[in-house]
């Protein structure tokens, strides 16, 4: 679950630095730019993105699972630490991470330490370039993938405590908005968590309360 909730930050803050970069440069040239070539322009504009949201689905496949478990919901993103999950399908619950913290409700309240976590986002994702990520992660930018009207960026971890845990990363952007339409998560184990986003807002309006776990 920490690594899960760190990456959907990762992809998000992502998305939301290509949307804003979208709206203030020109267009690209038909051959898309290498990812590092992205990252950087994208950083240029980081300071820019102070809130996100979205709505989300969640696909889970497991040995263990006869069939996907599929959850529905939504997620709002207060830089630089506070995050929310508002699951409304198949039951209501609640994960918030709020500085260092991240609480979650069900199925009991849980409340874990993910300073460390948070710290590698800010780190690699956020003051970081291109080349601190490429030495964390071997990355593959190619172009074409199974999502007609997607860029596909692949990336597998380097340091064998992540490889251990995570066996791929990988991000689907939306080729004409720049924002992020899914992400999928492949463990060591051979399962996957995939969550696909729409509606992907930066700099949004937040509703008052938004980060409280009773809202």
């Amino acid at each position: 679950m920490r690594s899960f909730l760190a990456f959907a930050l990762i992809g998000l803050l992502a998305s939301a630095t290509q949307s804003a970069l979208a709206r203030q440069a020109p267009r690209p040239a038909p051959q898309p730019d290498s990812f590092d070539q992205l990252y950087e322009r994208g950083q240029r504009v980081n300071a820019s993105i102070r809130t996100l949201t979205a709505r989300f689905t969640e696909t889970t496949t497991s040995s263990l699972l006869v069939q996907p478990l599929v959850a529905k919901g939504t997620l709002a993103v207060e830089r630089p630490s506070r995050v929310v999950l508002r699951y409304t399908e198949p039951e209501p619950r609640v994960v918030l991470i709020d500085n260092n913290k991240m609480t979650m409700t069900w199925p009991s309240r849980q409340v874990m330490d993910v300073g460390a976590a948070m710290d590698r986002v800010e780190r690699y994702f956020v003051n970081g370039s291109a080349a601190d990520l490429r030495r964390e992660f071997d990355i593959d930018d190619r172009r074409a993938t199974e999502e007609a009207g997607t860029y596909h960026v692949s990336m597998v971890p380097r340091p064998k405590r992540i490889r251990e845990a995570l066996h791929t990363l990988d991000l689907w952007v939306d080729q004409e908005s720049f924002l992020l339409a899914s992400m999928r998560m492949t463990f060591a184990n051979g399962d996957t968590k995939t969550m696909t986003f729409e509606n992907v807002t930066p700099n949004a309006p937040l509703a008052e309360g938004i980060f409280s776990l009773g809202r």
